[in-house]
């Protein structure tokens, strides 16, 4: 895409970790930046942090990816205030971890309607802006959906769905001149799964760096479409 700062983008789930990261990059940039929680109170509190950070107006409001109907509703609000939207980041995510004796079915009903079902919805409700602004959706899966682990049976599953479902959107609408990409990240330091980060998480992925890839993909030629992109710690600590 050329001139970001004429572009319009909503990112789910961005009000703390990846999603922040790539509202941040994004608003940098000077797009404007519709961000979203299921808590109102932190939408808001994340769009001034980041509005004070970046050159873009950035918008907070409440939404909840589980439900069609308010993410279709949060789409529209966006597009009717800036009158397009051009880029969808269905970041959104939770994590239940536990061996199968251990997952209860509420687990296993909330991680997969939130990463899987709620990715959908997102995409679902934005097709009509996006076929009219050629726009581009980055949905944010994790390495974890192809490399396995013993209790996390709900979460590598949801997000090897994830991967699979967006490469299915890609071939489904790049007939539009929408590009679809699906970035799949190692090991991030973010507060995913009440994890704090600390000193002791330099060597991860930082929220930056996942900001910084999507501006990338965003700046390369529209004739060209990374459609699955992995990134991983440079250098993880020896085991």
């Amino acid at each position: 895409m050329e001139n970001l700062d004429a572009k319009v983008a909503f990112v789910t789930g961005g009000s703390k970790g990846i999603g922040y990261g790539i509202a941040e990059s994004l608003a940098q940039m000077g797009m404007k930046v519709a961000i979203t929680s299921r808590k109102k109170e932190e939408a808001e509190k994340a769009a001034k942090e980041i509005s004070a950070k970046g050159k873009g107006e950035v918008f907070g409001l409440q939404a909840d990816v589980r439900d069609f109907e308010s993410q279709k509703k949060a789409i529209e609000e966006v597009a009717n205030k800036w009158g397009q939207l051009d880029v969808l980041v269905a970041n959104a995510g939770i994590g239940h971890f536990g061996s199968i004796e251990e997952l209860t079915p509420e687990q296993w009903q909330q991680t997969i309607d939130t990463n899987l079902t709620g990715v959908f919805y997102s995409i679902k409700a934005a097709v009509p802006a996006l076929k009219q602004s050629q726009g581009y959706v980055f949905t944010i899966s994790s390495l974890a959906g192809t490399n396995f682990f013993a209790g996390g049976a709900a979460y590598n599953a949801s997000k090897f769905g994830v991967t699979g479902f967006t490469q299915a959107v890609m071939l489904d609408l790049r007939n539009y001149g929408i590009k679809v990409s699906t970035i799949m990240p190692g090991s991030v330091a973010t507060h995913f799964n009440d994890h704090t980060p600390s000193d002791a998480d330099s060597w991860k992925i930082q929220k930056e760096d996942i900001g910084e890839l999507v501006v990338d993909l965003l700046k390369m030629n529209h004739r060209a479409l990374p459609s699955k992109i992995e990134i991983r710690p440079t250098t993880p600590p020896k085991k």
